[in-house]
């Protein structure tokens, strides 16, 4: 995790962990080798073995240039099956090896391998990688780095003189697949973590993490891009930097006008380039990142670190200054933030945001809960915690949707998902314990190819309202608006940015509120749509989108791979 010159990045990386490397008519072909396996590591004062890629907690790094192809060969050498997902990678008519199990393709299992092939188009930036089975992310992840193509260079000033990634992650003193097949067993709340880690290190004040802290090294004068990855689990986090602003300029591979701060707030799945210039005296500097979260659901309330080390001669402060972050609930200051990120929008990054649309998709999220038998389940009053898209509980299949749609294989799915609300209602005015119990099924949202098309998502009081991270795989997608309250057909489209809404693919539903995206459906496949908090889409706030294919080769489904795992 160490810096580097953006020259020096591809080579340093392929150094590490490239196979090989070469060049195959307009982009470079890259081949990695992931190896999925138990691992030792201490931290808070215990060890612990756990599922790594390649022995590493983050995992390693992927590097590409922008347009390139990687040919990933994940071997299996753990005890249960896992998946790999390539978050934020858009995957042209390839979601094949898009990863998300049972969604996309079954798990690879104990003793075998799959080569995933990843398409990488005009994502540019920083993306991440992950396990998508259970909760295994919570370990098996790391970032992506897609450097500008060859031609071309960063469209910000100034060019930063080194790199660093900085994973944000939580540390689990159990078993983190015991964990949650408990929970799902009891039906109650999953245990949160034990503490948050920045690059897999927990940091003060956390015990037993003072001396093992990341360290960032910094040379006075200089100034570094932050390669920011939010692998959290469950919670949206603030982080910054003691004494120093930094200017956040892109985010989920894609670049926005720069926005100077003294803290970020970023959601589980998202990414941020942020750049931080060493222009205060040498010492040494807390980076820190704290939680947001305005829900009375169980959460991690404790805060990690990792220092900011400036080289040269002084005396170590005996206590580093520490930034100061907003409160736990301030949704005043992350709102302050998220308001400000607009996309670039310059000749060479254009906006390309549709300003009608053929389809207006309205999807309400919500927490449920489900009846448990003589109430003895661990959710309130005896119930089964639940959640849901449309009042529609997502049931995992257990053979893949893709294989079954590209198949014409009845059973695994119905194509019924509603464009609307069964039930309209009081959306954010609602009581909490009215409208609890979901419907349960695998239902799908089929859209046609070349489709303009508008979701908002409505956030609803009921169970626990909270603010939810919705993820579609497949697309990047603008972010036309946010409000707070109910939707409104008429008067919330007058407030939508249509000039330069930024392109992301992990979006905030605040809390009792919405959020409106749009998209081109010029995708053909099968994508997941899901909420990232991990809690939530273990419940079931998912479903999938199936972009039926266009009328030409070029617009329609690639043909499956030879070596796809098959489903037991």
């Amino acid at each position: 995790m160490g810096m580097m010159k953006m020259g020096l990045i591809l080579g340093f990386l392929g150094f590490l962990f490239l196979d090989g490397l070469s060049l195959c008519n307009a982009y470079n072909v890259h081949n990695f080798s992931f190896i999925v396996k138990e691992t030792n590591f201490s931290r808070l004062c215990g060890s612990k073995s756990m599922l790594t890629v390649n022995g590493e907690f983050p995992g390693p790094t992927i590097a590409v240039r922008k347009g390139d192809r990687a040919y990933v060969n994940v071997h299996n050498d753990g005890d249960y099956g896992v998946t790999i997902h390539w978050h934020g990678v858009k995957q042209p008519r390839n979601p094949w090896s898009d990863g998300p199990e049972n969604i996309t393709q079954c798990p690879i299992q104990p003793g075998k391998n799959f080569t995933q092939e990843i398409i990488f188009s005009d994502e540019e930036g920083t993306l991440w990688w992950h396990a998508h089975s259970d909760w295994t992310r919570a370990t098996v992840h790391g970032a992506i780095v897609i450097l500008p193509d060859t031609e071309t260079t960063y469209p910000f000033d100034p060019e930063p003189d080194a790199e660093a990634v900085i994973i944000l992650g939580e540390w689990f003193k159990g078993d983190v697949k015991e964990l949650i097949d408990n929970a799902t067993a009891t039906g109650g709340d999953p245990t949160p973590s034990d503490a948050y880690t920045i690059n897999g290190q927990p940091g003060f004040p956390n015990n037993c993490s003072n001396e093992t802290s990341y360290s960032l090294q910094v040379e006075y004068g200089k100034t570094y891009l932050l390669r920011i990855v939010s692998a959290v689990m469950n919670e949206e986090m603030f982080f910054g930097v003691a004494q120093h602003n930094i200017t956040v300029v892109a985010q989920d591979g894609s670049y926005i006008k720069p926005i100077t701060t003294n803290y970020i707030m970023i959601t589980p799945g998202q990414t941020m380039d942020v750049l931080l210039t060493a222009n205060q005296t040498p010492s040494q500097y807390y980076i820190a990142a704290t939680p947001f979260f305005d829900s009375s659901a169980p959460y991690d309330e404790t805060n990690t670190s990792a220092i900011l080390n400036y080289t040269g001669t002084y005396t170590p402060p005996s206590s580093p200054p520490y930034p100061t972050l907003p409160n736990v609930t301030d949704k005043d200051a992350a709102d302050a933030f998220t308001s400000q990120i607009r996309a670039l929008a310059s000749a060479d990054h254009p906006v390309n945001v549709p300003q009608d649309f053929d389809r207006r998709i309205l999807i309400t999220v919500s927490v449920n809960q489900l009846p448990c038998e003589q109430d003895s389940c661990d959710g309130p009053n005896g119930t089964r915690l639940a959640a849901s898209l449309n009042n529609i509980s997502f049931v995992t299949p257990s053979i893949d949707i893709l294989q079954a749609y590209y198949r014409s294989l009845s059973g695994t799915f119905d194509d019924d998902f509603p464009s609307f609300p069964t039930y309209v209602f009081n959306y954010t005015g609602v009581s909490d314990d009215e409208y609890l119990l979901p419907s349960l099924g695998t239902k799908v949202l089929m859209i046609d190819y070349g489709k303009k098309v508008e979701i908002v998502f409505q956030g609803t009081n009921i169970g626990n309202a909270e603010n939810h991270p919705m993820h579609l795989h497949g697309f990047s997608f603008y972010l036309v608006g946010t409000g707070y309250g109910n939707f409104d057909n008429t008067t919330s489209p007058d407030g939508y940015n249509l000039k330069d809404p930024p392109a992301v693919n992990t979006i905030g539903i605040p809390k009792n509120g919405w959020a409106a995206i749009r998209f081109v459906a010029d995708n053909p496949g099968v994508w997941f749509m899901h909420c990232h908090l991990e809690r939530h889409a273990s419940w079931g706030m998912a479903t999938v989108v199936i972009v039926r294919n266009g009328t030409t080769e070029e617009t329609s489904l690639l043909p499956p791979p030879a070596n796809l795992p098959t489903c037991s």
